[in-house]
């Protein structure tokens, strides 16, 4: 029996589905849900966890513990002393151990990694040290995919081969980021049990999914745009009877991630100390400075090493401006709560609920109880906080268009997908440029989907 299988191995979330011609079926990569983070967690024995369990175990790990980085042994000088004159003691053997700077956390239990995706064009990222033990990008994909792979196997489904999805441009300025990237996917994939694997553009795929659910609609150009966690892609695609043709992809890295990190930035950090006065005694007068938040912000704004922040250098002029009265004060113990508790990520997942609220509702409240954290905001400022990013997306489409040699009168349908296109000011960059045509398409899973059922094509050879 012929069955199309598709991995969407995407930079914040997995997914893997299943075609046989008639049926559609997802993998279950959760416990009761069809999408996994696509994260990874080793511990210092090496054992892993993938998924939400990876990310469980991180922060669980990670609450409440002093960070101390302490000196790496990076060499060992070695000195003969002694032993000068004949019949005298024989020579003693001195060896000294060279440190480096102190990069070495003594009290990790486990490393974690997420968005392992966009490392993969860089070619200066060819190993990461895990403890003691150097880990090539493809070691730090590979789990995720087997465990995908088990997934699918779960299905009933043979997995020797996937039609595996890719963005159009991976995140990365060389200009053979794409090659590498897909060169080491290509590897990661076959260490995984894919002995058969080809590659798929992402926007294509979700292209594939909506055709096949609405195998009525008419029109011959369509637009795909396919707005993630890490990239913004697009695709045109030119249809003929049940076939079509690709007729230009395009791809900027902009993702829904940087407009989290954008939000973090905007209504947390003045609260939790950006702005204020660091007030301490000196030798022989009371200094009075600006609080260094700038050491601070990327860090925060990255959850997955944030638990870095529980330094003493961190830490301690947190706990001095604590001892200090006045407004400012409030500000330190989030501060200081957010690092000893290891909270950011459960800040992000807040964030990224408060950003699926404003895409619904004209105001949202972004609640955080752990930090005793209340902002309002409008969708009107929201809109204005992302306006560069919103043009972003505006000159994507257009460049998009100018590349498919076509105006926008000749799109007969507009396909949205990615969970950052249901913001309704994404929605209405494509509504002022196609009107009506506009649509929406299952924003998780119709890539998997699509990569399945091209699958699926492929091998009946009814094309795509």
């Amino acid at each position: 029996m012929t069955i199309g299988i598709g991995v969407d191995f995407g930079t914040t979330n997995s997914a893997a589905a299943v075609f046989d011609g008639e049926r559609l079926r997802f993998a279950r990569l959760e416990q009761a849900v069809d999408i996994m983070p696509s994260a990874l967690y080793l511990d210092r024995d090496l054992q892993r966890l993938t998924g939400q369990d990876a990310i469980d175990r991180y922060v669980a790990d990670n609450t409440g513990r002093t960070v101390e980085l302490v000196p790496e042994v990076i060499g060992e000088s070695t000195l003969l002393v002694g032993g000068h004159g004949a019949g005298g003691p024989p020579p003693e053997t001195l060896t000294t151990k060279i440190y480096g700077q102190p990069t070495a956390d003594s009290g990790l239990q486990g490393r974690l990694f997420r968005g392992t995706k966009r490392l993969l064009g860089d070619p200066n990222v060819r190993r990461l040290m895990v403890f003691d033990a150097p880990f090539r990008l493809v070691a730090l994909v590979t789990p995720i995919l087997v465990h995908i792979r088990r997934q699918l196997q779960a299905l009933d489904a043979s997995v020797a081969r996937a039609l595996i999805g890719h963005p159009v441009n991976f995140e990365g300025r060389d200009q053979h980021k794409n090659q590498l990237a897909m060169t080491r996917l290509s590897e990661a994939y076959k260490y995984a049990g894919f002995t058969t694997r080809e590659f798929y553009p992402e926007p294509t795929a979700a292209a594939v999914s909506f055709l096949h659910a609405h195998a009525s609609v008419d029109g011959e150009h369509l637009l795909t745009l396919d707005f993630g966690g890490g990239t913004l892609d697009f695709c045109v695609l030119r249809r003929a009877g049940s076939e079509f043709s690709v007729v230009t992809t395009y791809g900027v890295p902009l993702g829904g991630d940087h407009i989290d990190q954008r939000l973090f930035r905007a209504l947390l950090f003045p609260l939790l100390g950006k702005g204020e006065r660091y007030v301490r005694r000196g030798f022989d007068r009371q200094i009075d400075t600006p609080f260094p938040f700038e050491d601070y912000e990327d860090l925060l704004v990255n959850w997955a090493v944030s638990y870095t922040l529980n330094q003493n250098r961190f830490t301690t002029p947190v706990l001095e401006c604590l001892e200090q009265d006045g407004p400012a004060r409030i500000k330190f113990r989030r501060l200081s709560e957010l690092i000893q508790q290891n909270l950011s990520y459960v800040v992000f997942q807040t964030i990224k609920d408060f950003k699926a609220r404003l895409s619904h509702a004209e105001e949202a409240v972004l609640d955080i109880p752990e930090l005793d954290i209340e902002v309002r905001m409008t969708r009107n400022e929201f809109e204005a906080l992302i306006k560069d990013q919103l043009d972003t997306v505006e000159q994507a489409v257009d460049e998009t268009l100018r590349r498919a040699g076509l105006p926008a009168s000749a799109i007969d349908i507009v396909l949205g997908t990615g969970g950052s296109s249901l913001i309704p000011a994404v929605r209405n960059i494509l509504t002022e440029r196609f009107g009506a045509r506009v649509r929406e398409h299952d924003p998780f899973t119709s890539v998997a989907a699509g990569l399945a059922i091209a699958d699926y094509r492929r091998q009946t050879g009814a094309g795509i």
